[in-house]
């Protein structure tokens, strides 16, 4: 682990390009540069995890353009989770009647689900499916776990949906 010291020297030195950087590319701050304290402080958390990482490893950063790059790199992971998850929530819409259904109804519906993927999904896609919503894995840890590219795994769980939406709307 590094110092202290050098750790609260990158801090003071930095924090304030860092967390700019972070406010600007996950849109926390306008273009006016004003800070919106509504946006529930995603820069702060990027720059904080950053710092974190480099308190736990024995190598400080060569440079402050390093510390830039990996806002740049966790910002961008973090918007590319968020478009992942907000793509598979419009897969997926609430379906309202679901809630008026008797209990029991419902169980015997989730149950032919689970049916239809153990009989009619061939793998990944039932894999993917079982980590999403047993397991409640996102599709980057999946990804993950199976060795597949995040894209990849959404398409395979995206197509998985689509084929028992449309097994159990013609039934």
């Amino acid at each position: 682990m590094l110092e202290q010291k050098i750790i609260e020297q990158l801090f003071r030195q930095n924090y304030s390009k860092m967390i700019h950087l972070a406010s600007v590319l996950l849109g926390e701050r306008q273009q006016t540069g004003i800070h919106r304290p509504d946006m529930g402080g995603e820069a702060e958390d990027v720059v904080q995890d950053i710092f974190l990482r480099i308190a736990a490893s024995d190598i400080p950063p060569k440079n402050d353009n390093y510390l830039l790059v990996a806002v740049r790199n966790a910002c961008l992971n973090r918007i590319r989770n968020k478009q992942l998850q907000e793509r598979v929530r419009k897969l997926l819409p609430i379906d309202a009647d679901a809630d008026i259904q008797p209990i029991e109804k419902q169980r015997e519906r989730l149950e032919d689900i689970a049916a239809y993927v153990d009989e009619r999904l061939e793998e990944p896609h039932r894999s993917i499916f079982h980590l999403r919503f047993d397991d409640d894995l996102t599709i980057t840890e999946i990804a993950r776990r199976l060795g597949l590219n995040p894209n990849t795994t959404y398409k395979y769980l995206a197509q998985s949906l689509e084929r028992i939406r449309q097994h159990f709307n013609n039934h």
